[in-house]
């Protein structure tokens, strides 16, 4: 994966997150504060104008840069977790031209600790997290067993999505859902929602 590569995953989560907003927004209404769709458009549409008007050389200061204009442009938790994620793996994939499956899911285990260091979430509290390190663990299991780059990448998508489901039985013990107690229970985490939408973009534009 290259430059070119990791800017057509961001056009494409601009365009899934665009697409996808409105049902963000009724998770969120449900338990959060009904913005997390309209939040993330707007942040990765900042990011598609920024990108278009000079794109970055490589791809550490790309993904910095994508984290950088997160941050100040979305409110909200999710500006600062996926602000913080985006620039952990920027500083990790540095220079590198062309980066493996390997690297890439080197730099997602930054970007997974940089937002539990923040968030101070793990698994099982109903965030994110629920979604992003189930697709961490199957790229890694992926790249252990030498499978395809294609298809690494189609079983860290099917287990972001399977994680953020998987979010709906959960009690929140992290964020604003928190507020809710039992109430929380039954519906599925936007955050983690949000998380499988960007995965599966990766699966898209690797896939074309």
């Amino acid at each position: 994966m290259n430059t070119v590569c990791f800017a057509a995953w961001i056009e494409e989560i601009t365009r899934t997150v665009h697409a996808e907003k409105d049902r963000l927004t009724r998770l969120d209404a449900a338990i959060g504060d009904a913005d997390h769709g309209a939040n993330l458009d707007r942040g990765f549409t900042a990011v598609s104008r920024v990108l278009a008007a000079k794109q970055p050389e490589t791809t550490g200061a790309m993904l910095t840069m994508v984290g950088s204009t997160l941050i100040r442009n979305v409110g909200g938790a999710s500006g600062p977790l996926y602000g913080m994620a985006f620039r952990q793996m920027g500083r990790v994939l540095g220079d590198t031209p062309d980066v493996s499956i390997a690297q890439l899911c080197t730099a997602l285990e930054a970007g997974l600790a940089g937002i539990q260091k923040l968030g101070a979430a793990t698994e099982g509290d109903k965030t994110l997290v629920d979604a992003l390190a189930p697709a961490i663990q199957a790229l890694a299991q992926s790249v252990q067993d030498g499978v395809k780059p294609e298809e690494a990448i189609s079983a860290a998508a099917a287990a972001a999505l399977a994680g953020a489901e998987a979010t709906i039985p959960m009690l929140a013990r992290k964020g604003r859902a928190s507020y809710l107690g039992p109430r929380s229970v039954g519906h599925e985490d936007p955050g983690a929602a949000s998380t499988a939408l960007i995965f599966a973009a990766l699966h898209a534009v690797t896939t074309r």
